[in-house]
Formats: C-alpha cells, structure tokens, sequence
C-alpha cells in the first residue's frame, strides 16, 4: 500500500471506529451513552470545578447546542447540577454531583477491564507512536479549522 492509500485507508478508519467505538460503548453502560460519558470526563478534565457548558462542548469536540442536550439529561438523572454564573446570568455552569462521581468510582475496574482489552497486543512502542498520530492529526485538524473558519468569515 502507498502513503496516499494508507492515509485514504486511515481516514476512513477514523471514521469506522468512532462509530464502532460508540455502539460498543453504548453496550458497556445500559445507563449512559458513550457521549454521555465523554461529555462527563469533559467536564472532569475540564481543569475548573464549574467549566461551562461551551467550554465543556469545545473539549469534546461537540456543538453547544448537542452538550447542553446531554447536559439537561445527566441533570435531570442528578449526575450534574446547573446554575447560571455569578457574574453573567446568561452563563450555565455545570457541575458533577456526589451521585455522579460514586458512580464513576463503582464502575471504575470494568473501565479499566475495557481499556485493556481495547488496547490487547499493543505495546507501549505502538501506544506512544499513536498516541503522537492522534496529536499530530489533532494539532493538523485544529489548523485546518482555523482556515476554513477564517476563510467563510471573509
């Protein structure tokens, strides 16, 4: 295979797996969907206590209008809690709850379990070497955002 066919065979496979990725997350968790959970660890990576809701759509790469969808949900499941911002009451800020971080502790080895099988045969040569695609692919793709973006507003 030469590099245009491997890079057409990647880009593809980006695409497959992410799909396949989230039916097979959807089966991990009858009680939340696999972009529930993203948008979860979304806000637990988030580096703020109470991100809002753009900012937690922007990590994980969904549209506002899509997370604030998942946000009302886990809301009303009490796995978040939702108050405007003290200063601007037209910010939402999102919080986990109590409920919703003993949750993730109880299922915290069956995570572990997946991402072990997810990654079976991988050594850490292959884990760093993709590790530095995916970034290198996400640093290209943020580029090319920015150009496209640039380019409708002129």
């Amino acid at each position: 295979m030469d590099d245009l066919n491997e890079k057409a065979f990647i880009f593809g496979s980006i695409f497959t797996l992410s799909n396949k990725l989230q039916i097979l997350g959807d089966k991990f968790d009858e009680y939340l969907t696999i972009k529930q959970w993203l948008l979860l660890a979304g806000i637990s990576n988030s580096g703020s206590d109470s991100p809002t809701i753009s900012e937690v759509a922007t990590i994980i790469g969904s549209s506002r209008q899509n997370a604030k969808k998942m946000v009302s949900i886990l809301e009303k499941r009490q796995f978040l809690t939702v108050r405007k911002d003290k200063d601007d009451a037209r910010i939402l800020r999102i919080s986990l709850t109590e409920k919703c971080i003993g949750y993730f502790e109880e299922r915290e080895n069956r995570e572990l379990k997946f991402i072990e099988q997810l990654y079976d045969g991988f050594d850490s040569t292959l884990i760093k070497s993709l590790c530095k695609g995916i970034s290198k692919l996400e640093k290209n793709i943020g580029e090319m955002e920015r150009y496209y973006d640039k380019r409708e507003k002129e």
